[in-house]
């Protein structure tokens, strides 16, 4: 296959669209720096709480439909040990969306904090909240990788562009407009972003679903033709793997700082929930095309087309069916349009990971333990830099693995297992102390590098009940493990956190003794202490204060 001088041609100019956007997003920024009385910190991580309903709604969406949203939900439908059941990514996405509007929107947005990390900072210092950014960062890093190895696949298929060109190019593109203008920059482009995939991804169904070498993918919902069927199907031995893997991309989701960045770029409550509301049903219509693309690569007998044999299943190119899809049974020029939809949800999506770390990093790390008196210059370039190095070591890892679904999964893993317990506690249960953090923090660490993983090819220690050799002849979990993992970590949090409570204010160890303060930390909830508070300045107050360092516009 010659190089596809004409999709390049196409690609480069969706890239200069973007790029350009980027750059007035950058000068719009500035202008909004001026009129603030903060720092500029605030406008580059948080848009200066200032996005409006719209951008937001767009800018949620396109972060959580990615490039391994759409070659995930297409690569599972297709897989026939799956199925369209297994492609779980839309239905999940509407309960983190319901679950972010409803409960976790409101306290973080009433205490203004800067990122996630932030209520942790506050309440178990500087020590114990540097180690639960690790596995934020981690997933960060993660969802950076997946995102380009979804387009370098795309590319390398349709455009017979070579793998590393792809990922190199498209990663130079969101970081240089990231760099440009933060959340600014990252939300504008979101809107064009999403707009093409929407576009992109309708145009090409109709010439997918009436190619001749398929059959109809109503006949091959059920009955096993070419592969078994499309629609597949949860064995009740396999029904505690999928509740595992729909909670994990459920309440996963919500311990993204990503998620967070939008909730208080809001300008206020309920315009975050609205946002939250309506990107959830936007997610489960850019989903539909891309099971319709899985379905149809399942219905296709691959021997009648120029792919021909093996299947690419066989082939273990199940990761790249989308393109693959793409480039046999469309036109040329339908391929092209298609590959501007994956290249759009990949710029989507990674520009908010590298944003996301960045606020992490240069908010929670360098901001309040590194460099507390850093000008508002240093911090710009702090951020500047940190975008780069999460950008590079995200490319990096596309090196490694081809699949979108192992970067995706093993991402959103850490998130639930480890993080979103912690997140539950801290914003919900005041009882919780650094003491009963740190056990569920290296209790959830511990049992999930012992429960194993077979996307990274780690063998379990611990074998739940049902662990069994799947289809693939890998030793998998069958029981809900990681829910359980979830759970025993945010158990052992509450039980330790009061354990702790009652042997300092008991006195039954001494104060000298006491690392994390609990004992003269205990005060009323911020919304309470808000409204009680005096002329006289707490100790936690000053403390927010300067963490926050920073103004609304």
């Amino acid at each position: 296959m010659a190089l596809n001088v004409p999709g390049l041609v196409v690609m480069a100019g969706f890239y200069l669209v973007i790029l350009g956007t980027g750059i007035w997003a950058s000068m719009r920024s500035k202008k909004e720096e001026k009129k603030c009385n903060g720092d500029g910190m605030e406008i580059t991580l948080l848009a200066g709480r200032n996005i409006n309903l719209l951008v937001g709604i767009f800018t949620l969406t396109a972060t959580w439909v990615g490039g391994g949203f759409i070659l995930g939900i297409a690569e599972a439908t297709y897989n026939p040990t799956l199925g369209a059941v297994w492609a779980l990514m839309p239905v999940p996405y509407v309960l983190t969306f319901f679950l972010g509007g409803f409960f976790f929107a409101k306290p973080m947005r009433e205490n203004r904090y800067v990122t996630m990390m932030d209520p942790f900072q506050q309440k178990y210092g500087n020590v114990l909240s540097s180690a639960l950014i690790f596995p934020a960062l981690v997933a960060d890093v993660l969802w950076v990788a997946r995102t380009l190895v979804s387009l370098g696949g795309t590319m390398s298929v349709i455009l017979d562009l070579s793998y590393v060109y792809s990922i190199i190019i498209s990663s130079v593109v969101a970081i240089i407009y990231t760099l440009l203008g933060g959340l600014y920059s990252v939300a504008y482009t979101d809107v064009i972003q999403l707009i093409l995939i929407f576009i992109s991804l309708w145009v090409c169904v109709p010439f997918m679903m009436t190619n001749p070498h398929s059959l109809d993918i109503s006949l091959t919902a059920y009955n096993e033709t070419f592969q078994a069927p499309w629609v597949g199907k949860v064995e009740l031995n396999e029904a505690g793997k999928w509740f595992d893997d729909f909670m994990l991309l459920a309440l996963g989701g919500l311990a993204y700082q990503a998620f967070y960045q939008r909730i208080l770029s809001a300008s206020s409550y309920s315009q975050a929930q609205v946002t939250c509301f309506a990107s959830s049903a936007f997610c489960l219509v850019l989903g539909i095309p891309s099971v319709l693309i899985g379905a149809v690569a399942a219905s296709t007998d691959w021997n009648s087309t120029s792919y021909g044999l093996p299947t690419p299943y066989e082939r273990d190119q199940a990761g790249s069916i989308l393109p693959i899809a793409l480039q046999y049974l469309t036109p040329t020029y339908i391929s092209v349009i298609g590959i501007g939809a994956v290249a759009a949800a990949v710029m989507s999506s990674m520009d908010s990971a590298l944003l996301s770390s960045a606020s992490l990093f240069s908010s929670n790390i360098y901001k309040n333990i590194i460099r507390k008196q850093a000008s508002d210059r240093e911090m710009q370039w702090v951020i500047r830099i940190s975008v780069v190095v999460v950008g590079l070591a995200g490319t990096a890892l596309t090196f490694l693995d081809s699949s979108v679904l192992v970067f995706w999964l093993v991402g959103v893993d850490m998130s639930y297992t480890i993080m979103f317990p912690q997140l539950v506690c801290i914003l919900f249960f005041k009882v919780s102390n650094g003491y009963g953090a740190t056990v569920g923090y290296v209790m959830g660490i511990i049992m999930r590098v012992l429960s194993g993983e077979p996307l990274i090819g780690l063998a379990p220690a611990i074998k739940f009940p049902g662990c069994r050799l799947d289809a693939e002849g890998k030793l998998t979990q069958y029981f809900p493990f990681r829910t359980t993992i979830m759970i025993i970590s945010l158990l052992s949090i509450l039980l330790f956190s009061w354990l702790a409570s009652i042997i300092f204010n008991k006195g039954l160890l001494s104060e000298r003794w006491d690392v994390f303060k609990i004992k003269r930390t205990q005060k009323p909830t911020p919304k309470a202490e808000s409204d009680k508070r005096t002329n006289s300045d707490s100790e936690e107050g000053a403390a927010a204060k300067q963490l926050l360092d920073t103004t609304s516009c």
